[in-house]
């Protein structure tokens, strides 16, 4: 993504290995869990630590240590340092391959920002984080090998420190990062372990995935078409709207009792069934989306008819195939979810229901039957790019994933930001667990400003008031 906003001053560049001789050259195949994201543009996380020294104190004792404590950690997660290779002119699968060439790009840079607002709740320009993403290199073009992760250390001096990265999404879902970055955050804390916990050990063996329903060469099929003209499902740099501003914003458990106990209520009163499965999760969905659905009515006018308005998620599939897959699985098994409701019921007086029954209908599906109608995944989440004017929302991320727990020895992380669904023009949520409140959702949001003053007023209304 382009460089804008707020400058920052490399002050290094670093090569970083498994430590010499302890990973053979492999090669790893994708599994239909990971073809559909060749489609999507790498994942951007930063996460912000308050580190109150000088940037001489972190060069001097912290950075060396973090580089020796990340070779460490790729030694067994040696797929992040590797490339994806796609064959030119070739009938043959893109696949993973690592050789001890391959290295992972460190950038260290210095920052004069200031990092509290950067690590606020309230609205910044999002071309503000953009300094702070380290370059994905696309590789040599002649030998189409991609490298998967790179990543950026900013300082910000006497106050904080930024790490950044930028991984595709085709090696590992968040679950695996989370894992990878819980690792390198206790090595580098506890040299003394030394080695990674073992219970913790990545598991990389691919036939743990069984393609029963022949996905892959489905998945395969929409790519090579795709491949021809446009790979990557999201926007050029040219095309990003530098005027939107992203914000993040708490849902904490006695919200999600309040709406959960308005809707139940609602529906005594009006003899409607339950909607099933009203988690935590699938509350703060159908409320963010009925949120944004306002948010867009109130900007571009009243929503009318029956436009459909869909909502996709992606839905964890280690306990729903049906066979066992061990916990410790690096690549990708999740999958993605569309549900939809009209535009007018979500704007109407119970829209909340209407999400919610939604949202909830399709979680009970795929407890079910996961993979039923997995063949159309690519397709249905190609719709979500085909118009701009269309309010459809994506939420990515899970509070299920303890993000803020990842601790170099420097306490919790204060914030951590989802930088990638900029991309995705205003229909992007990102949620993860709250870093203060026990049992609540942060919810990640970058929207044209308007809508997000219109969704700050919807939001902190919190329930409708009939």
């Amino acid at each position: 993504m382009a460089k804008g906003g707020l400058a920052v001053e490399i002050v290094g560049r670093y090569r970083v290995s498994p430590p010499p001789n302890t990973v053979p050259p492999t090669s790893l195949p994708l599994t239909f869990f990971d073809i559909p994201w060749l489609f999507f543009s790498p994942t951007q996380p930063l996460f912000f630590y308050d580190y109150p020294y000088p940037t001489s104190h972190f060069l001097s004792t912290a950075l060396p240590a973090l580089i020796h404590s990340l070779s460490l950690t790729l030694r067994h997660f040696f797929a992040l340092a590797a490339t994806l290779v796609c064959p030119p002119h070739s009938s043959n699968p893109p696949f993973i391959v690592y050789d001890r060439s391959n290295f992972v790009s460190l950038v260290v840079a210095q920052s004069t920002a200031d990092f509290h607002h950067l690590c606020s709740n309230h609205q910044r320009c999002v071309n503000d984080f953009y300094p702070l993403l380290p370059p994905l290199p696309s590789g040599e073009q002649e030998e189409t090998q991609t490298p998967l992760l790179a990543a950026q250390i900013t300082i910000f001096s006497n106050v904080g420190v930024c790490i950044g990265f930028a991984y595709h999404n085709v090696v590992a879902d968040g679950r695996s990062f989370n894992s990878f970055i819980k690792n390198w955050a206790s090595l580098f804390k506890d040299p003394s372990s030394c080695s990674v916990n073992s219970s913790l050990l990545p598991f990389h063996d691919r036939t743990a995935i069984k393609d029963s329903y022949g996905l892959q060469s489905i998945f395969l099929n929409h790519w090579r078409k795709r491949s021809s003209t446009n790979m990557i499902i999201g926007v050029s740099d040219k095309d990003l709207d530098l005027a939107m501003v992203r914000a993040t914003f708490l849902m904490c458990p006695d919200d999600m009792e309040k709406i959960k106990g308005w809707i139940v209520g609602r529906c005594k009163v009006k003899n409607m069934d339950q909607p099933p499965r009203l988690t935590p999760s699938n509350l703060t969905c159908a409320y963010v989306w009925v949120c944004l659905i306002k948010s867009h009515e109130k900007v571009n006018g009243k929503l009318t008819g029956k436009n459909p308005s869909y909502f996709g998620f992606n839905a964890g599939g280690i306990t729903r195939l049906g066979y066992p897959v061990p916990a410790a699985y690096f690549g990708n098994c999740i999958g993605f979810a569309r549900t939809m409701a009209t535009q007018s019921e979500l704007s109407g007086e119970d829209g909340i229901i209407v999400a919610a029954d939604a949202i909830g209908n399709r979680v009970k599906d795929l407890d079910e039957a996961f993979l039923e109608g997995a063949e159309n995944w690519i397709s249905e989440w190609g719709e979500f790019y085909g118009s701009d004017s269309e309010p459809h929302v994506m939420v990515s991320g899970s509070p299920k994933l303890d993000f803020y727990e990842t601790d170099f020895g420097w306490g919790k992380a204060r914030r951590i930001e989802e930088i990638s669904m900029d991309n995705a023009k205003g229909k992007a949520v990102w949620l993860t667990q709250s870093r203060d409140v026990k049992g609540g959702i942060e919810v990640g949001l970058a929207l044209p400003k308007p809508k997000m003053d219109a969704f700050t007023c919807f939001f902190t209304q919190l329930l409708p008031h009939h």
